[in-house]
């Protein structure tokens, strides 16, 4: 529930910094290894958004596989089933440089349009 209240905080901090938007679209980007039910996540923010202003507001997930790079030769690779020995020279030397993600990826937008209803024309 947290986490689906900071992504809403992060849409509304945005959407203050672009009058005249509303948002369409929320991405997060979640590490494999963040420990994040994608299932919970997607349930807490419906549950949040549910009639309010950003009840529309479709929510993306992009999962991030656990990588390393081997300090050896410099091979980036995805660890698959908890071997992280390198596939190029299969050094155990190996450091994780993604897969603990948690962070706000994208948010798509889209611009109010002017009305004219009603408007008295000028010709």
């Amino acid at each position: 529930m947290g986490i689906a209240n900071s992504v809403l905080e992060a849409v509304r901090t945005e959407m203050g910094r672009h009058p005249g938007t509303y948002p369409c679209k929320v991405g997060v980007r979640i590490g494999e290894m963040a420990a994040i039910d994608q299932d919970a996540l997607r349930f807490c923010f419906e549950a949040m958004i549910l009639e309010t202003d950003l009840e529309s507001l479709e929510l993306g997930i992009e999962v991030c596989p656990r990588r390393h790079r081997c300090q050896v030769c410099g091979y980036e690779f995805i660890v698959r089933d908890y071997d992280s020995r390198c596939g190029q020279c299969a050094s155990l030397e190996t450091t994780c440089i993604s897969g603990d993600e948690l962070e706000l990826a994208y948010l798509e937008v889209e611009e109010y349009e002017p009305s004219t209803a009603g408007a008295k024309s000028t010709q």
